[in-house]
């Protein structure tokens, strides 16, 4: 399948958070069900940059190196005898309008835009990362600091689970669903030392998710990131 996308993804900040099952049920694409890790489902908060993007092979002036800050959670497709391990995006943000557009009329997702900023400082001992978005006059944002070294992904552990989702599932209507492969090779993940946030989390995602995004997450990762590839999209209909 040809390439939609090609970037690079890099210094993916995820803070993970349980919730029930039914606050995940509204968004939940037709014919896949929600995936879980050891029998409980997790929203992620994700901050993160695209780099030196194209969209077919062509690079944009002034769309090349922007932020993007999502909140997802997990699902699964079967396909035939196999199930395919993917994400849906209740929310992505990112600082061009033409981004959300594309993304929005050409994978069905919910891309909202917002100015955006962040910051990358790296020592011998320690590495920040910082994700910002303005809503209204505010500045929203994710942060870490973590150890300077990644250390390669552990088979089976949380970090695994949160990462090595490879589809992106959108809802179209009751019947059907946008379904789209997402291509990269396994994240080294950085040992975090401190988290901090602020989110106005019922102006952003909304009221229902208040209770369980205002709460210290159950667990906080940064992956390294690497080339991506975005894959066309086409409609699941049974």
């Amino acid at each position: 399948m040809e390439n939609f996308l090609t970037a690079e993804w890099r210094k993916l900040l995820m803070a993970n958070y349980e919730v029930p099952a039914q606050l995940l049920q509204p968004y939940l694409p037709a014919h896949t069900e929600l995936d879980t890790w050891r029998g409980k489902h997790y929203v992620s908060l994700v901050g993160f940059m695209f780099l030196n993007t194209k969209v077919l092979g062509v690079s944009f002036p002034f769309h090349t190196n922007f932020e993007e800050v999502n909140l997802r959670f997990y699902v699964r497709y079967k396909e035939q005898n196999t199930w395919k391990r993917g994400v849906v995006f209740i929310r992505e943000i990112v600082p061009k309008h033409l981004i959300s557009w594309v993304a929005n009329t050409v994978y069905k997702e919910n891309y909202a835009t917002y100015p955006m900023q962040h910051t990358w400082k790296s020592t011998d001992n320690e590495l920040l990362v910082r994700y910002e978005w303005q809503v209204e006059k505010t500045w929203n944002y994710l942060q870490v600091t973590a150890h300077p070294t990644p250390l390669p992904l552990v088979t089976g552990s949380k970090a695994e689970f949160i990462t090595e989702h490879y589809w992106g599932y959108a809802k179209v209507n009751e019947q059907s669903s946008m379904e789209y492969e997402v291509r990269h090779p396994a994240w080294q993940i950085y040992s975090i030392k401190e988290f901090a946030t602020y989110i106005d989390i019922a102006k952003v995602y909304g009221e229902p998710f208040y209770d369980y995004l205002n709460v210290a997450p159950a667990s906080v990762f940064l992956a390294e990131g690497s080339e991506i590839s975005v894959q066309r999209g086409r409609r699941v209909n049974k």
